[in-house]
């Protein structure tokens, strides 16, 4: 059997048709919808840890990051990111190593560059990698500089720091002779994916990874796909402010309906890998997963971006759409606690391929076919230092020194509307035990020092439940 894993940076699960809407409104993913009618939909899927990197980390090794030892990482050519922003450990065996062992023919298509940074080795176990280059700060041109009028153009004046600047300067450098809807970056993705099906025929089994780093911002699209959700014209809006929401009302509407243009091209051009699939007679003997890292927040409780504290859906909660070979079981929906890791354990067992005892991923596919109910009772997620934990009731985020506590109610109308923290120190406290236990017993101590220098986030509780 083959397996196909296609992951998607930043796509909000909310935003695939088969899932839901935002609050914005309707996003149009017919691809996307026809796969899920395919598919096993998991409802309640969420990374180990976040972001970018830490999550890879999870699903290519099946290993906790959390709680991020040994994971201060500064390093040459690179910024110094969110705890466990590194390379994967070479103690850890890959997902890829695994299957390469076991005789598959392994490759992986990506533009997501962080993975291919000095220092990194998310590559490892593959026996092609391919780096689509110019994602965002990824110095893949040089020239020409953006006058003032440019930037004035592409960064609103509330997003004009020297950060912001610097990073729509390469941005847009990045883009030039790039106009053309195929040279775009997910459709480069998709159709180098393709290209690989096409070159590989001969291979008895294989394992791809598919990572798009669309539709992570910026969010630059044909104008056709923008408007096809904001017909009014006016200065662009392509990226995040990291900070409660600064934007007028225009430009807000501008974020949105270009991040929902993203998601729309990501949507075709993955219907043209499906496509490629189905008519090279692959889909009969392929397993497909489909899933992401992350969501993003554009415009939710006013915040434009993504952050780990406090925690809230749109951000932690990802779609994962598995597709037997034959269809097998489509339709199913499967509403158990699962993450990251699990799915890498799960590809192994899928594989035929003995897992190593240090795996921690549990495989799961096997019980949703069974009809399980439960998988596991909860589960933990990491972001730095402020740890998100979730059962089936509850939704517990707070700092690594046991303040700063956020607790919801899952089962009530309004869930996110307000902390309930004071009125359940019990819960909090219990809930910060499988923290604990999840952390080996113990934080790093840079991670309880970083928690300390942190403020606590507006309308968190004070309990200090210690464990």
């Amino acid at each position: 059997m083959n397996i196909v894993l296609i992951v998607f940076d930043s796509l909000r699960k909310d935003c695939i048709g088969a899932y839901g809407q935002p609050f914005w409104g309707k996003v149009f993913t017919p691809h996307f919808d026809a796969f899920a009618k395919e598919a096993i939909m998991f409802y309640r899927m969420f990374p180990e840890s976040l972001p970018t990197l830490p999550a890879r980390r999870a699903l290519y090794t099946g290993r906790r990051v959390y709680p991020f030892f040994n994971g201060d990482f500064r390093l040459k050519g690179d910024f110094v990111g969110a705890a466990g922003w590194g390379p994967i450990p070479e103690e850890q065996p890959t997902v890829a190593e695994l299957l390469r062992e076991a005789g598959y023919r392994t490759a992986l298509i990506s533009d997501v560059y962080h993975m291919f940074k000095p220092s990194k080795n998310f590559w490892r176990g593959f026996d092609q990698w391919t780096f689509l280059r110019g994602q965002e700060t990824d110095p893949a041109r040089s020239g020409p500089r953006l006058t003032q009028e440019q930037i004035d153009y592409w960064l609103p004046k509330p997003l004009q720091n020297e950060w912001g600047i610097r990073f729509i300067q390469q941005c847009i450098m990045n883009m030039h002779d790039r106009w053309q809807e195929e040279e775009f970056f997910a459709p480069r993705v998709m159709r180098e994916a393709a290209r690989w099906l096409e070159q590989n025929l001969d291979a008895k089994k294989f394992f791809l990874v598919v990572e798009s780093f669309d539709p992570h911002e910026p969010w630059l699209v044909p104008a056709y796909y923008r408007k096809m959700y904001l017909k009014e014209d006016g200065p662009e809006q392509v990226k995040s402010g990291y900070s409660e929401q600064p934007l007028d009302n225009y430009l807000l509407r501008r974020t949105q309906a270009n991040y929902s243009g993203e998601v729309t091209m990501c949507d075709r051009w993955f219907g043209y890998l499906m496509e490629s699939l189905k008519v090279m007679g692959l889909l009969d003997n392929t397993l497909v997963i489909f899933t992401t890292d992350h969501g993003h927040s554009i415009g939710d409780q006013g915040y434009l971006g993504k952050r780990g504290y406090p925690s809230k859906p749109e951000v932690y909660e990802v779609p994962l759409m598995i597709r037997l070979p034959k269809a097998r079981f489509a339709g199913r929906k499967v509403n158990f606690l699962v993450q990251h890791h699990d799915l890498a354990a799960t590809i192994l067992e899928e594989a035929g391929v003995k897992l190593p005892p240090e795996i921690e991923g549990r495989p799961f596919l096997q019980a949703a076919l069974k009809g399980r109910k439960k998988f596991r009772d909860h589960v933990t997620i990491g972001w730095s230092a402020t740890p998100t934990v979730i059962t089936e009731q509850w939704w517990l985020n707070y700092k690594a020194d046991g303040t700063g506590v956020f607790l919801y109610e899952l089962k009530t109308k309004g869930r996110f509307s307000t902390n309930v923290a004071s009125k359940h120190p019990e819960v909090v406290k219990h809930l910060m035990e499988l923290a604990l236990a999840d952390a080996g017993g113990r934080f790093p101590e840079w991670i309880v020092e970083l928690a300390r220098k942190q403020p606590s986030a507006p309308g968190c509780s004070d309990v200090a439940a210690r464990v």
